[in-house]
This record gives C-alpha cells, structure tokens and sequence, in this order.
C-alpha cells in the first residue's frame, strides 16, 4: 500500500467510494451522487488552494481516500482545516483509514495549519462508530455533538466533532 497525493487519473474512483456512501451511509450528508466534473473541480480546487488530496494505492488501485478542506470561508480561520477519509467498502478493517488519517495530521502542519476539525455523523452515542474510533485512536478529541441534525435514509442523525491541534 502506498499513499501519494491524488490525480485526475485517480477521480473515477475517489468518486466510486464517495457515491457509494452517499447513496448506503450516513457518513455523508449528501444525498445525491457527485458527478466526475464536479469531482474534477474538487480537486481543482484543493490543489489550487494547497490543500492535499492523498490516495492509498493498492498496485494500481485506489483502495481509499482523504483530503484536507477548509474549515470556514472566514479568514480568521485560516490555521483551521477539516479532514476527510473513505475507504473503499470492501476494503475496510485494514488499517486503510489508520494510514491516511495519520498522513493528513502529519502533512497539516507543515502546510501551515494548526488545527483539524473532524464533524463525524454517529446514529447513537456509544464506541461502535468506527469514524469516531478511528480518530480518537488518533489523538482527536470530542468537542460536541449537534443532536439530530442530519436527516438521510429515513432517520435524524447526530454530528460529533472532534479536533486536534497540530501546529
């Protein structure tokens, strides 16, 4: 396995894994499929702006993704980004989204940011999230929860933040 900054080459299936929870999970709060052009100018968009897109690249083939996005428009939050990670379904349990979380919290600071923000949509309070798991085994701490604010797939859905300091 090996992580190396995402492509164009890389979109068909950073947006095969993101559509499949768009359309199956919760972990999204989009509700419709992302299309290749608006995918391309994501990407676009973060390159643009500095921010890394990574990719864990099983010989050829994208097993998972994670990206660093701005916190907020505001310029006061500047030091501020947060963190997404998807693995493939299939892939999942093998230390995929370890490795790329760790990635991101290593490249933040010396992109010049001090803190990221994780907002993890949990159906019930208790340690079977794995998305929350996840990123407190990475030093993130929880802090908040906006209560039934996400409604997808025919039920209200938590938001958890957590944080971690970096810089």
């Amino acid at each position: 396995m090996t992580l190396r900054p995402a492509t164009h080459g890389d979109l068909p299936r950073i947006l095969a894994i993101y559509n499949h929870e768009v359309l199956h999970s919760t972990v999204t709060a989009d509700l419709e499929p992302q299309t290749l052009p608006a995918r391309r100018q994501w990407l676009d968009d973060r390159l643009h702006a500095g921010l890394p897109v990574l990719v864990a690249d099983d010989a050829g083939e994208v097993a998972g993704w994670a990206a660093l996005s701005r916190y907020h428009t505001r310029p006061g939050y500047r030091f501020t980004v947060e963190n997404s990670v998807y693995v493939d379904a299939a892939r999942r349990g093998q230390g995929i989204g370890r490795q790329l979380l760790a990635a991101l919290v290593d490249e933040a600071p010396r992109r010049g940011f001090r803190t990221i923000i994780a907002a993890v949509a949990d159906q019930a309070e208790g340690d079977d999230n794995p998305s929350l798991r996840l990123h407190r085994a990475a030093g993130f701490t929880d802090a908040g929860r906006l209560r039934r604010v996400v409604y997808k797939l025919e039920r209200w859905i938590d938001v958890v933040y957590l944080q971690k300091s970096v810089g």
